[in-house]
């Protein structure tokens, strides 16, 4: 049995770490024993954790402290693989390398595109760890082949080390769990658009569009974060309150994006978008910036009008006006084979493999 410890910061709800969840939860549990290390228990994902995967909780929200329990917890319990997802955890456990048996093989999983988000000290401090560290690890996984390339080209992660390995999407369950598909009443095109209420997603750019589409376009945007009372009072100067909905966080999203007419994805940045990918697997066509990282291979190999790049702005809002409004039934899945849970996985377990 290969013994893998999938480290999180907590059971917040990012798409990194879903796919994590998703992974562990996964793996051949005849050649893998899978269990989840977290900083803080705080979060709603923790229910989808699968009953067989251990969870220990450092209960120390903050790397800094947290780093001496997680030496512990990696040295004392069997493990085989230690594999971190997230920039910032990926920094903390490569520093510990020399503090940990050398059994252990190090993972890390870069979400995001490296170079891209806010500036500022912490960003500096960030992007100096990741290159001094990410050299140590044994294999660097990265859902899409333009994040490899940059930390190839701009961080000296040795090529030989890094793998693409798209983000995993069950398929089947997200259409089951997706009907019936949700929508708000009325006539006219239903939007929505779903992630953390922060500067990365653009949602403030999003929202100034919709005075320029018809009165009844409806647009849903799905999410926490610092930004609510900043959107709030946008969507209240802009007299879009009957218009535009910010219902918070959703566990379950996938009736919602099934519901859609689109799902809108105006980042400034990303890696490769979960919610995009699922929004897809139910039949809903993406509209997208060029900058929302992987999303571009994902039109590649999208089907036709599956996934739409469009600049923010103008062309943004002509891709949406060209939507048209669906019946709210179930549409026939739009997602490219590479992203279907089963290939995933079996690149995941072929790559934890070959580690030890």
């Amino acid at each position: 049995m290969i013994r893998v410890a999938f480290v999180l910061p907590s059971f917040a709800g990012g798409g990194a770490e879903r796919v994590m969840i998703t992974v562990a939860n996964a793996l051949d549990r005849t050649a893998f024993a899978p269990r989840l290390i977290v900083l803080d228990r705080a979060g709603p994902l923790a229910g989808l954790v699968a009953d067989d995967v251990p969870v220990a909780a450092l209960g120390q929200p903050r790397l800094r402290r947290a780093l001496p329990a997680l030496r512990r917890a990696l040295a004392d319990e069997p493990t085989d693989i230690a594999l971190a997802t997230l920039g910032y955890l990926n920094v903390g456990l490569l520093a510990l390398r020399p503090l940990l048996p050398r059994r252990i093989r190090l993972v890390v999983r870069e979400a995001n595109m490296p170079l891209s988000g806010t500036g500022g000290h912490v960003r500096r401090a960030l992007g100096l760890g990741m290159r001094l560290l990410y050299r140590r690890a044994d294999r660097v996984l990265c859902p899409a082949t333009r994040i490899a390339d940059e930390l190839v080209a701009q961080y000296r992660v040795p090529p030989s080390r890094v793998r693409v390995i798209p983000n995993p999407v069950d398929v089947g369950r997200l259409r089951a769990l997706a009907e019936p598909p949700r929508r708000l009443a009325g006539t006219g095109l239903r939007l929505v658009a779903a992630g953390r209420l922060v500067e990365q997603k653009g949602y403030e750019r999003l929202v100034a569009l919709l005075p320029a589409l018809p009165p009844d376009t409806r647009l849903t945007i799905l999410g926490e974060g610092p930004l609510r009372e900043a959107l709030t009072a946008q969507i209240a100067a802009a007299g879009l309150g009957d218009r535009v909905v910010l219902p918070g966080f959703a566990a379950a999203p996938w009736a919602d994006y099934a519901g859609a007419d689109a799902f809108l994805l105006p980042s400034l940045w990303e890696g490769m978008p979960n919610a995009a990918l699922e929004a897809l697997a139910v039949g809903t066509p993406v509209i997208a910036t060029p900058e929302a990282g992987g999303i571009g291979e994902v039109a590649a190999a999208a089907p036709p009008g599956a996934v739409t790049l469009a600049a923010a702005g103008a062309a943004f809002r002509a891709a949406i006006a060209q939507s048209r409004p669906g019946d709210g039934q179930m549409r026939p899945s739009l997602l490219p084979d590479r992203f279907a849970l089963a290939t995933v996985i079996a690149s995941y377990q072929a790559e934890l493999a070959a580690l030890v």
